[in-house]
């Protein structure tokens, strides 16, 4: 199945979104919409925020990656999962020169991707669960557009994706506008606390700590007392 033009995000908000940091808009929805751990960036310091464009291929085949270019518009994003675990390298130098052409900012990918230094060298992000030079065949069908699943996170066609090097996170495409007050929010928070911090301010006592810690049965002790042995 190939879903066409399915809705998408507001690209305005998406990219206003994109000004935050994956961990802030993480934080900001309550902790929701993150891909996990499993998924790294190929290399450090790229920061994208775009409209998914799914694809759920069969592992060890990227037939429906193909398939997916023809779907993407500038300011998508590529998210692949695999019906089951794959390793394998299912992405690479000439799959991202075709994508870049369409304007897509990147690839997001529950599998393997390979080409590692073309990739680099031609600017294109890349967010992977591995890299690997095995390669794939082209037989098997699956879909493209319809929901799938990384990292026990749903993500469907047109909702937003940031990515950065502390992951990816998903924000469903009705709740961005809401993802960006609470994004600015959280970040204007956070200044304040960083300047407070610059002013020798301890975090035991801007969070309202220190009076924790004796319910939690913490005693401060001098060395002396302490009996080291």
């Amino acid at each position: 199945m190939v879903v066409t033009d399915p809705p998408r995000a507001d690209a305005g908000a998406v990219g206003e979104l994109g000004g935050f940091g994956v961990a802030t808009v993480h934080e900001a929805m309550g902790r929701t919409g993150y891909l996990g751990p499993g998924v790294r960036p190929v290399h450090l310091g790229s920061r994208i925020a775009g409209t998914a464009v799914t694809v759920l291929s069969w592992p060890g085949d990227n037939l429906m990656i193909h398939v997916a270019v023809e779907q993407c518009r500038p300011g998508d994003v590529l998210v692949v999962a695999t019906t089951s675990p794959s390793t394998d390298g299912m992405f690479g130098e000439l799959f991202a020169t075709a994508l870049q052409y369409r304007g897509v900012r990147g690839l997001v990918i529950d599998a393997g991707v390979r080409d590692v230094a073309d990739l680099h060298a031609m600017g294109f992000p890349v967010w992977s669960a591995a890299v690997s030079a095995q390669g794939t065949v082209k037989a098997t069908p699956g879909a493209v557009n319809v929901p799938v699943s990384i990292g026990g996170q749903v993500v469907r066609a047109g909702d937003a994706i940031l990515a950065d090097d502390d992951g990816v996170v998903c924000v469903p495409r009705e709740k961005v506008a809401d993802a960006v007050e609470a994004a600015r929010a959280r970040e204007e928070k956070e200044n304040a606390t960083r300047a407070a911090f610059q002013k020798g301010e301890l975090g035991l006592d801007r969070y309202g700590l220190r009076d924790r810690l004796a319910g939690m049965g913490i005693e401060y002790v001098p060395y002396s007392e302490y009996g080291e042995s």
